[in-house]
């Protein structure tokens, strides 16, 4: 589902934030990106969600190659690749059910539809019952559910998520990480950036590490070169 070979960043004020990076990760497989601060954990994901174009190198998503993919074409590829935020990102004058609507309002999606698909994500990460609330009425944890419904809503096959435990304490964060791993088992790929190593090791998931914009020795960088996406 992903690959990246060879795949460098460099900003324009020399800065280079990953350095000859490969790895891929199978499509239904649920990772870990760790690193410290500044690593190159958020250039990868933005180089994923065509945030960021890459400078050298090669990223397959699915069977698309990231590097053909015209400006044009940007906005319908983001629609096949879910997104959760550490800070939510919701809209607080809105309902959970507005919030979550709002990708399938912009697809253009018909009115029976969007409920439909609310109401679905909405039961999965289990807020049916508030769909009618603000976020300003509902729990952090609740709010990081609402963003984790909004990102699938769509059905997307692949899931991403920047630090999405990183303002919720333990038990609120195993939690989200367990509706991550139900996805998982269903066939979406989840790749997760994190920097909380308890919550990581407790997990078993492979872990991708980052350190100064290259890849720390994993079995993913083994598989890097040949593994298929």
């Amino acid at each position: 589902m992903i690959k990246f070979e060879h795949v460098c960043k460099r900003y324009e004020d020399g800065h280079e934030a990953l350095n000859d990076v490969s790895f891929s990760l199978s499509r239904g497989e649920m990772a870990f990106l760790t690193g410290h601060s500044g690593a190159g954990k958020s250039t990868l994901l933005k180089l994923i969600m065509l945030m960021e174009r890459s400078s050298k190198g090669n990223i397959f998503v699915g069977e698309q190659n990231l590097s053909k993919i015209p400006k044009r074409q940007i906005p319908y590829f983001r629609r096949h690749v879910g997104v959760v935020f550490q800070n939510h990102r919701l809209l607080y004058d809105r309902s959970v059910f507005d919030n979550v609507a709002l990708p399938l309002e912009i697809s253009g999606m018909n009115h029976r539809d969007i409920g439909r698909r609310v109401r679905a994500a909405l039961d999965k990460v289990g807020l049916l019952s508030k769909e009618k609330l603000t976020p300003i009425q509902i729990s952090g944890g609740e709010q990081q559910r609402v963003g984790i419904a909004r990102a699938v809503v769509n059905k997307p096959p692949l899931l991403l998520a920047d630090e999405p435990t990183g303002n919720l304490d333990p038990t609120l964060s195993a939690e989200i990480m367990t509706l991550f791993s139900e996805f998982c088992q269903v066939g979406v790929t989840v790749l997760i950036a994190s920097h909380d190593l308890a919550l990581i090791h407790h997990m078993h998931y492979p872990v991708i590490q980052l350190n100064k914009g290259q890849i720390v020795d994993t079995p993913f960088k083994e598989r890097g070169g040949d593994a298929n996406v």
